[in-house]
């Protein structure tokens, strides 16, 4: 296993189908949206999350790829791990615990590195009570954008069980109506937030310079594709039925800095509708297209010509 010593960059297209990629808890779990554009987001936080469940899913017990963040997890305990594994023999107890040198400082970095996934990925502030320090992950990513506005529809919806006998007695009391052959009765109403389809971009940078100071390796880059192409695989629930990530386009460098700027690879990567088998180009202020209601409304063309001496692409999907 060997640390990363080429940058990458990447360009990552999903999209949703009838239902909620990630909600807005400031405003009700609708769906994050642009107000100013109307785009629909999806935070990088959200997408961090999805990897990282995917790894403990499919790596779960295996050494080296535990995961740091997960629910219900008490971070300070994870951190006294750290602390037990580099003061052997000793005893590591209470609250507030500080390494006694830089040395220990720095071991007790590594090896929160070395044994959570997420930590030397993404990385992590590890300086809360029992301190570990603090880590600058190589994987950064960022929020994702629809490829056009989105319009969020509020589905109601209706439960007909009853969660205890006194509110099913208040039902029975309610039931007065009938209206031909169907009875209305007092039945708890509930809403949920949906979008009927969207295409979302996001984009993900791999530093090969961090990658050496956290020992994030080839193997760990190859895991974080696989995680990126199947995280919505094993993330099904009413809100995210229909997930699906549709292209992994990868920018691979012949140097650790990297051989020319992210944003001019990522243009050339261009997301367009598909109009009667043609593509257009996407200006919500001109065009007047039919709504998109699938992958096959869209384009995606990549622009291979005189790429920049020392890039390479690389479709993983």
């Amino acid at each position: 296993m060997t640390d990363l010593s080429r940058r990458h960059d990447f360009v990552l297209l999903f999209d949703v189908k009838n239902g909620n990629p990630n909600g807005d808890p400031d405003a009700g779990n609708m769906p994050r949206l642009d107000p100013e554009t109307g785009h629909g987001l999806v935070s990088d936080v959200s997408l961090k999350r999805k990897i990282r469940n995917y790894v403990e899913i499919a790596h779960g017990g295996t050494s080296g790829r535990a995961i740091y963040v997960q629910e219900g997890a008490i971070l300070n305990e994870q951190h006294r791990k750290a602390y037990k594994a580099v003061r052997v023999g000793e005893k590591v107890e209470g609250t507030k615990l500080n390494p006694k040198s830089d040395d220990e400082a720095e071991e007790l970095r590594l090896w929160m590195c070395a044994n959570f996934f997420d930590v030397r990925t993404f990385g992590a502030v590890m300086s809360t009570g029992i301190n570990c320090g603090q880590v600058r992950g190589p994987v950064q990513m960022t929020f994702a954008q629809s490829a056009e506005p989105i319009v969020p529809q509020e589905i109601s919806i209706t439960r007909m069980a009853a969660t205890t006998a006194k509110e099913k007695e208040q039902r029975r009391e309610g039931e007065a109506e009938v209206e031909g052959d169907v009875r209305t009765d007092n039945r708890t109403m509930g809403r949920k937030h949906i979008v009927p389809y969207a295409l979302y971009r996001g984009h993900g940078f791999v530093s090969a310079k961090l990658c050496e100071r956290t020992h994030f390796s080839d193997e760990d880059f190859e895991l974080l594709m696989e995680a990126l192409v199947s995280m919505f695989e094993h993330d099904r629930s009413a809100a995210r039925g229909e997930m699906a990530v549709r292209k992994l386009i990868v920018f691979r460098h012949d140097s650790a800095l990297g051989n020319a700027p992210a944003h001019q690879l990522f243009d050339r990567v261009t997301v367009s509708r598909n109009i009667e088998g043609e593509p257009r180009a996407i200006d919500s202020r001109l065009d007047n297209y039919p709504p998109a209601r699938a992958f096959s409304d869209y384009v995606v063309t990549i622009d291979r010509e005189n790429l920049p001496a020392g890039v390479e692409i690389i479709e993983r999907l």
